[in-house]
């Protein structure tokens, strides 16, 4: 059994967002959507409302709207961090997605507690992340979890990455980052001897409900007053759904309300 010690606190150093153009916004249209029958139907009609809309319109992910700031793209750092760290069409399409989850590595950073991922996959949120916040200087312990791999009859769908070399890749990944700790197993049986005392900021993606409720009863408490729990699938409907149903209850128990997002995310404030 290896145990971590905490690293030592270190001064944050927090990207710019300078000031951006006051009289133009960005535009998006990555057409990159999921539980659609005819996804270039899809794309095209929405490729004929855009041409329709005020300006700001983000049409990717199921998320469409218009008229806009597109913050994201504001965010000069974010971009760099974003664009270098896609790997494919939907690490691009979740743009938005990306951004809550820096815009909440921000707050808590500057926190008491590490930073833990239950669902890293390819490591690419996890990088994006620490990349927008200083990269190799990234100030606190990332605690990221997977099984890696997908095999016939588990409750969570596969991935086009999931197999038996991904998570050789993920380590290799963050070679150069030695406040990343890669974890294989299953939640929460790999947490014993190898997870943190305390945390700032839980990022829950394991598509499936009961391993994303075994992480909540083992890490939840852990997470300090005004930390951040973002829960990827919490308001998307379908196969998801079973996890808000799940989480509803759990939480309620607790006093706590989820803050449903229209990317599809949820997002809880430890207090």
């Amino acid at each position: 059994m290896k145990l971590w010690r905490r690293r030592k606190s270190t001064e944050v150093h927090l990207p710019s967002l300078g000031q951006p153009p006051e009289a133009s916004v960005f535009n998006f249209f990555v057409p990159q959507f999921w539980g659609a029958s005819d996804n270039d139907l899809v794309a095209e009609s929405i490729k004929r409302v855009s041409e329709k809309v005020a300006p700001g319109f983000h049409f990717s992910d199921n998320f469409f709207t218009w008229a806009r700031n597109n913050s994201m793209f504001d965010d000069r750092l974010f971009v760099k961090a974003w664009e270098s760290n896609a790997e494919s069409v939907s690490d691009r399409a979740i743009v938005w997605r990306r951004y809550v989850l820096a815009c909440a590595a921000y707050h808590c950073v500057q926190l008491d507690g590490a930073f833990v991922e239950c669902g890293a996959y390819t490591g690419v949120g996890v990088k994006t992340v620490i990349d927008y916040l200083g990269g190799p200087d990234f100030p606190k312990d990332f605690w990221a979890y997977d099984l890696f791999e997908h095999e016939e009859g588990m409750l969570h769908h596969a991935m086009p990455e999931h197999g038996p070399k991904l998570f050789q890749k993920v380590r290799q990944k963050f070679e150069s980052y030695p406040q990343v700790k890669i974890f294989k197993g299953s939640i929460p049986e790999v947490f014993a001897g190898q997870s943190p005392d305390v945390i700032a900021y839980l990022h829950i993606d394991l598509n499936q409900a009961p391993a994303e409720i075994a992480a909540l009863d083992a890490l939840f408490d852990r997470v300090v007053p005004g930390g951040l729990v973002i829960l990827d699938d919490y308001e998307w409907s379908g196969p998801y759904r079973k996890q808000k149903l799940a989480e509803d209850p759990w939480f309620e128990k607790r006093r706590y309300r989820v803050f449903p997002l229209p990317t599809g995310q949820g997002i809880v404030i430890k207090r």
